[in-house]
């Protein structure tokens, strides 16, 4: 079944593969990493007690001793097909516990999940991924219906160039997640870009993220008509440090519907987004 989510800017999540490897400084504190070595307890227990740890034994696949991803993916093949049972519209966060275009993924893997959300117009998945190029690679190979909305993460001026693979694809939506924001992004290349979401670290030993990056790039993304989200300003009480700027919340989503010329809608604060 579907987990519903915590993250502000999706529904639910589906993971058929669990299971990564740090590939820059914005892995340094993986939140999925965290809970992976948690899920993989939870199934050691289970079994210890003579208990079906269910789905959580799949993380006991991809963590070492030291509750560290170990390089490795684990495909969860009964888990392809649970969107197609999901009647109500949601949206949904693929793989928020791998990274679906990770190398160690197969790529007829990686089509039967695009089968599955090519079959499911109703839902809309958001793919978000470190490894652009793997996925600009491929894209001819994958049905991109409209549903589908392909995002990369880009944490600091490093990795900026994910931006250039990303636009390659042609997914209908694209966007970018400058999470965990780790430095200043001036001149952001947002052309082709239809939505970017910011949010700093959180958690034990989270990096801080200063005010005026966050303020530039929302600036960047109004005047260059982008959906911006902000996510979170993290901390180790992420809570307690909110998710507003400049008073108020910044929640605007790019538009779902696809239709053929240039389209419109109204951003969640009133303010129209032009998707181009």
């Amino acid at each position: 079944m579907a987990q519903n989510s915590a993250i502000e800017w999706t529904g639910s999540t589906w993971n058929p593969v669990v299971g990564c490897s740090r590939i820059s400084d914005g892995c340094r504190h993986c939140y999925a990493e965290r809970m992976a070595r948690r899920l993989a307890a939870m199934a050691r227990s289970a079994r210890e007690r003579g208990s079906d740890p269910g789905r959580t034994a799949n993380y006991l696949h991809v963590v070492d001793k030291c509750g560290q991803w170990n390089g490795k993916v684990f495909l969860d093949r009964d888990a392809v097909n649970d969107p197609l049972h999901w009647k109500s519209p949601r949206t949904i966060f693929v793989n928020s516990m791998s990274d679906l275009f990770h190398e160690e993924v197969p790529l007829d893997f990686i089509s039967d999940m695009f089968a599955v959300m090519n079959r499911c117009p109703q839902h809309t998945f958001q793919v978000l991924t470190k490894r652009p190029e793997r996925t600009a690679e491929v894209a001819g190979r994958l049905r991109w219906t409209p549903n589908i909305w392909m995002g990369a993460t880009v944490e600091n001026a490093q990795t900026v160039g994910r931006i250039a693979s990303l636009r390659q694809i042609p997914a209908a939506v694209r966007f970018l997640s400058l999470e965990p924001l780790l430095g200043p992004l001036p001149r952001l290349p947002l052309r082709g870009i239809h939505w970017v979401i910011v949010g700093g670290e959180s958690g034990p030993g989270a990096r801080p993220m200063k005010k005026e990056w966050v303020t530039d790039l929302r600036e960047q993304c109004v005047s260059q008509q982008v959906a911006f989200f902000f996510k979170q300003w993290g901390g180790v009480n992420k809570k307690k440090a909110g998710r507003r700027l400049g008073g108020r919340t910044w929640d605007e989503m790019p538009a779902v519907t696809v239709p053929p010329r240039r389209r419109h809608r109204v951003g969640a604060q009133g303010r129209q987004v032009v998707l181009r």
